[in-house]
């Protein structure tokens, strides 16, 4: 893992996967919204209102995906002193906080239709919102060190702590009652949700995933050089 946490070779790795990464996004983003907004059908209930839940569900998977990648980081980062992981968590947070706003916007927009509520405080809604905040608190903690790896620290300590809110979003519609409908793509016994409205979602998922992928090398990439420039700064101020 050392090997890959060197900046240098970081940044020749990278070089190699953006346009890959970038390309098939953009590939994937085309088909994944053609097929979810034209080419998918009605939902019998919900009619095409139900085409909220290719953008809302995808978010809603980024958020936590990002969130888990992030804890991963601050661990390692906590622990073994990777270079770039700490590098990766600043990166990664503004992006799952983006994708967490999209899955409350969308899920509002989605739930007032279907429930007669914009909002209600249930436990997965009120936990995604926790979520969320958990975003925004690791990056004002964050920023608010002028020394740069003394709120890394303190960054990756409150991710550790925030991640137990992961598994409570994933089981909370099991584990109370909530207006939320329940899980329908991982579930035992396989997805519930037609094939015609299953392939769609999970190649929109597939395009959130490329889209992460893309900004976070751009946004670790920033963050090396911002740190170079800083490095030399002090260099120069000192000398």
């Amino acid at each position: 893992m050392h090997r890959f946490a060197n900046p240098a070779r970081f940044l020749r790795i990278s070089n190699a996967v953006l346009p890959w990464a970038a390309g098939i996004t953009v590939v994937l983003m085309i088909a994944g919204l053609y097929l979810s907004l034209v080419a998918s059908p009605a939902d019998y209930q919900q009619g095409d209102t139900v085409r909220i839940m290719y953008i809302h569900v995808p978010s809603a998977w980024m958020a936590l995906f990002i969130y888990t990648n992030m804890a991963i980081a601050a661990a390692v980062g906590l622990v073994w002193k990777h270079p770039l992981a700490d590098l990766f968590t600043k990166a990664a947070a503004p992006i799952g906080a983006g994708f967490t706003a999209l899955c409350l916007i969308t899920g509002s927009l989605w739930g007032e239709p279907m429930w007669g509520t914009w909002w209600v405080w249930d436990a997965r809604l009120t936990s995604v919102l926790i979520l969320f905040f958990l975003y925004l608190g690791y990056m004002a903690l964050v920023n608010a060190f002028d020394d740069p790896i003394r709120g890394a620290k303190a960054g990756a300590i409150l991710v550790l702590v925030g991640v137990v809110n992961v598994p409570i979003i994933k089981f909370s519609v099991d584990w109370w009652n909530t207006l939320h409908q329940p899980a329908s793509v991982v579930r035992m016994g396989g997805p519930s949700i037609d094939p015609s409205m299953l392939w769609p979602l999970l190649i929109m998922g597939f395009a959130f995933t490329g889209y992460f992928v893309t900004v976070v090398l751009l946004r670790v990439r920033s963050e090396i050089a911002a740190r170079k420039i800083q490095t030399l700064r002090l260099t120069q101020a000192q000398g």
